[in-house]
């Protein structure tokens, strides 16, 4: 991913963070197929930082990612950004946003650790479910359990760009805040949220 210096995220707790904010993924293979999957971020059992998933057996694609090198890319909120939105004149039209990729090889789960990780993706959206036995029986898990493929991605590489406008004048980053969070599109107001939360473009820097 091109990231300019201005627009480098290298804090890895934020990364992590981002992932777990935006944990639906899209996974690519070196043949560039691609599958969108939810992913969990975490260490493994030899305390090394990976990506956790999950795909259907009948999908081709976990047979070409294993034991093979993938890309995983993480989008955030995004938006377009309006010239007019500028105190400093001439501007252009942009598009500002936030997106993590990470690298690595994969290596397939287990059953045991498939239905480990499965749990742990739960129990991150809906963790009652969990104890929930009359929506999720365990023999009833145990049976859809033999149509996935669960895997990990060991990441050797993450790269993150925060693109929010944060090198421009206060008084344009100002403007930019001020639109993001006063639109009514929902999308543009949690790219507000998040420059807020990082102090970046928002007037705050």
């Amino acid at each position: 991913m091109y990231v300019e210096k201005k627009f480098q995220l290298s804090d890895l707790d934020a990364m992590r963070s981002f992932i777990a904010q935006n944990s639906f993924g899209l996974i690519v293979s070196t043949d560039l197929n691609s599958t969108h999957l939810p992913f969990v971020c975490d260490v493994d059992e030899n305390g090394k930082l990976c990506l956790f998933a999950h795909m259907a057996k009948a999908n081709p694609h976990w047979k070409t990612i294993d034991n093979n090198r993938a890309l995983v890319v993480f989008n955030g909120a995004h938006a377009y950004i309006s010239p007019s939105w500028y105190a400093t004149k001439p501007a252009v039209p942009t598009w500002n946003y936030v997106a993590v990729h990470c690298y690595g090889v994969v290596q397939l789960l287990d059953e045991d650790d498939t239905a480990l990780r499965m749990r742990q993706l739960i129990s991150h959206y809906e963790p009652s479910l969990l104890k929930d036995d009359s929506t999720m029986p365990e023999d009833y898990q145990q049976r859809l359990r033999q149509a996935v493929v669960g895997f990990k991605m060991e990441i050797d590489d993450i790269q993150g760009k925060e693109k929010l406008g944060q090198h421009r004048k206060h008084e344009d980053q100002l403007g930019v805040f001020s639109s993001l969070n006063n639109s009514a599109d929902p999308v543009a107001k949690l790219l507000a949220e998040y420059m807020e939360e990082r102090s970046l473009g928002n007037g705050e820097t």
